[in-house]
């Protein structure tokens, strides 16, 4: 780390970055399916900026080496979960029961809840969110993968479903943006939308407690422009570990200036 190399007068002057655990500034990764070695390099090597990860919707189920790939994050004090749309699998077959045995089974301390894909009301949703909010950090996911539903939710709408969510007693809400960054809170050609985004973020809901997925640069850069280096980003590819930590520092050109009058 660069502490371990700059020191004194010669020590740059950066974003402040609080050690692990912290209540803002997470990074959570997405595993896609990478391979098992792969992983294990990429946590070993990144873990000090890694926040939890996150198996991709329903990835664990197929994948040979889910035991192992946990184990790596304990050993590096990691936490995870398993994407939504696997519980919105669970759920649509009548089996919310087994999907928490399914995590107790891994050990899992936090669970997403969303129904970006299947028809279930904010409610309904906030309602399992209170249930579940009794064995698990619940991090609950507003908004839709059909663009066009996401399109029809209004801010208001969209505000109005994280806080239901968080009064629920959902430990954080994540925005939904899919993991190719063209759903959810972009449009289909990826293009962020701006008034939505604004809107939340004047809403009151502390920042600390809104998840933005932000799979590619364009959208990391957006959201440390806007809401500082110590935003929480999520579904951040196992590439992006390290460049993302730069984008929070001013490291990178695309945020070079950001935090050099600040």
């Amino acid at each position: 780390m660069i502490e371990d190399v700059l020191q004194g007068e010669d020590n740059l002057l950066l974003p402040s970055r609080p050690p692990k655990p912290r209540e803002d500034g997470w990074t959570v990764l997405i595993d896609n399916g990478v391979p098992l070695r792969y992983f294990q390099d990429m946590i070993e090597s990144g873990h000090k900026y890694v926040d939890l990860v996150k198996f991709g919707w329903g990835t664990s189920i197929v994948s040979d080496h889910i035991g192992a790939k946990i184990d790596s994050l304990r050993t590096h004090g990691i936490d995870y979960f398993f994407g939504g749309t696997l519980f919105e699998k669970f759920f649509i077959q009548g089996k919310v029961d087994a999907y928490k045995r399914y995590c107790h089974q891994y050990g899992c301390r936090y669970v997403e809840l969303s129904n970006g894909t299947i028809d279930l009301s904010n409610q309904a949703k906030a309602e399992l969110v209170h249930e579940f909010a009794r064995d698990f950090l619940v991090l609950s996911e507003v908004g839709y993968k059909d663009q066009q539903k996401s399109i029809n939710l209004s801010p208001v709408r969209w505000i109005e479903f994280m806080r239901q969510d968080l009064e629920a007693g959902a430990s954080k809400v994540i925005t939904e943006a899919r993991e190719s960054g063209t759903g959810g809170i972009c449009r289909t050609n990826g293009e962020v939308r701006y008034g939505l985004i604004e809107e939340i973020l004047d809403s009151g809901i502390e920042h600390s407690r809104i998840i933005f997925e932000a799979p590619n640069k364009t959208l990391q850069t957006y959201f440390i422009e806007k809401a500082g280096s110590q935003v929480n980003l999520a579904n951040v590819a196992f590439t992006d570990v390290i460049g993302v930590e730069t984008l929070r520092l001013g490291l990178r050109s695309d945020t070079f200036m950001l935090f050099e009058n600040s």
